[in-house]
């Protein structure tokens, strides 16, 4: 991870991580299926999950649309 993040940035991005992973458990999709849905790499969805991936908006966004959910859900816990 970036050592330039503030811990508060790092909280962030591990949070975002996890509501990601339980949203793709939720579908029962694997890693490697929520990559080949959203177009995304798989190591690049793996990064995001554990919060090592400051993830751009418009990825946030396809990922929201192929999980079929609001994309701020994706920032809820």
């Amino acid at each position: 991870m970036e050592t330039s993040l503030t811990l508060e940035q790092q909280a962030d991005l591990h949070a975002f991580g996890r509501r990601l992973a339980a949203l793709r458990k939720e579908r029962g999709w694997s890693q490697e299926r929520l990559a080949l849905e959203s177009g995304l790499a798989r190591s690049y969805l793996g990064g995001v999950e554990r919060g090592q991936r400051n993830v751009a908006l418009l990825n946030i966004l396809k990922l929201a649309r192929t999980l079929e959910c609001e994309p701020g859900k994706l920032f809820r816990s």
